[in-house]
């Protein structure tokens, strides 16, 4: 069993930058494939990122696609995820995930996804 946490979210305005963090406990994370996801009040859960299990492989949603960067050290059991160029559309709740099989890669679908930390508040003030 894998526990993940987030960090890092908070109130910001619009164009500011945050970087979020995702530490794994309980088993390494190394070799498996992470994913970042997001969800507002009201509406479903959405795929920002994911990312292979060295980080030579990421995507991104077309929604941040040039403004968000996905990162890994394996070395920390943590997975990263830069926002840059914030919008008020991006205020959600950001969440990360776990792929339970390291023969898995990336997937853009929030059902390949085993284990899910509790998330962290990003609010972007126009």
């Amino acid at each position: 069993q894998v526990q993940l946490v987030e960090s890092g979210g908070g109130l910001v305005q619009t164009g500011d930058s945050l970087r979020l963090s995702c530490v794994a406990s309980g088993r390494s994370i190394g070799g498996y494939a992470m994913g970042w996801f997001r969800q507002a009040p009201g509406l479903e859960r959405e795929f920002i990122a994911t990312i292979n299990w060295n980080g030579g492989t990421t995507y991104y949603a077309d929604s941040v696609k040039g403004r968000f960067t996905t990162s890994r050290d394996n070395t920390k059991n943590t997975v990263f995820l830069q926002m840059n160029g914030l919008k008020p559309d991006d205020t959600a709740v950001y969440y990360c995930a776990v792929r339970a099989d390291r023969t898995l890669g990336t997937s853009r679908y929030k059902t390949d996804y085993n284990y899910w930390g509790q998330g962290t508040q990003v609010t972007v003030s126009s």
